[in-house]
């Protein structure tokens, strides 16, 4: 038996484990952080784009392109969308929220930099890498 001490319990030992841990990751605490705005935001503003396009499509009555056309590249999305086609607005807030989860891993790629995590950057480069092809790919296809 020790000399005097209180004893510890099992819980007690688990919650100091775990406020311990929490203070040893603050960096992990602020990506979780940015990586939860990016995603909110990316949902967010894709949701308004959505249902601007959906208010513009009710409200001129057609999709703006002829049936059963719609915009499927960067530039005739940009085309429509300066025209004010529905179409294109549509197009243009499933873009943005197909691009959301891709920035998201952009940004772990910074944080892990400037953490000095080489080898997480490296294998979130290289996820952002198979992102980028598989986006390449399917454009090439359409």
């Amino acid at each position: 038996m020790s000399g005097g001490g209180a004893r510890v319990t099992g819980a007690e030992l688990a919650g100091r484990s775990e406020a311990a841990q929490r203070r040893a990751r603050p960096a992990d605490d602020r990506l979780e952080v940015v990586i939860s705005r990016i995603l909110q935001t990316g949902v967010l503003v894709a949701a308004a784009i959505l249902l601007l396009g959906v208010a513009a499509w009710i409200g001129r009555g057609d999709a703006g392109y002829p049936p059963p056309g719609y915009p499927t590249r960067a530039g005739e999305v940009l085309a429509g969308l300066r025209e004010g086609r529905p179409a294109a607005v549509l197009q243009a807030g499933l873009l943005v929220l197909l691009m959301t989860p891709v920035v998201r891993v952009a940004a772990s790629a910074v944080v892990f930099w400037v953490q000095g995590d080489r080898l997480f950057t490296a294998l979130t480069l290289a996820v952002l890498g198979l992102l980028a092809l598989g986006l390449s790919l399917g454009g090439a296809g359409a």
